[in-house]
């Protein structure tokens, strides 16, 4: 099983929460450092604001969705998994060793 760490993410109003994420193997000199709080609990703080780090998906979603406009869909759902790192912000995930995205289209009758 993966070691834990806690990372600390701030949100652009300074707001901070802490999300329980994989420690990565083997960290190198750039990488983030957990540093000791005042309650003795080692948190590491993540390189980007929680903003930004979902700012950065945008772009992905957004060609996934133009893309599928051609086909005029009533409805448009996607899903994917995604997980946040110290480093990378958010990074899409699978169970497997393939990236998945599912994706559902819906037309209703009045539109066919």
């Amino acid at each position: 099983m993966a070691e834990k760490q806690l990372v600390e993410f701030k949100l652009e109003d300074g707001t901070k929460f802490f999300v329980e994420v994989e420690k990565p193997a083997g960290q190198t000199a750039t990488s983030p450092r957990p540093v000791s709080r005042e309650n003795g609990l080692a948190v590491t703080e993540a390189s980007k604001t929680f903003e930004k780090a979902l700012e950065d998906i945008k772009p992905v979603l957004a060609t996934v969705v133009s893309k599928l406009k051609d086909i005029s869909p009533d409805e448009t759902e996607v899903k994917f998994g995604a997980k946040l790192t110290a480093n990378a912000g958010v990074v899409f995930t699978s169970l497997g060793s393939e990236l998945t995205f599912e994706i559902a289209l819906k037309w209703s009758k009045e539109s066919a």
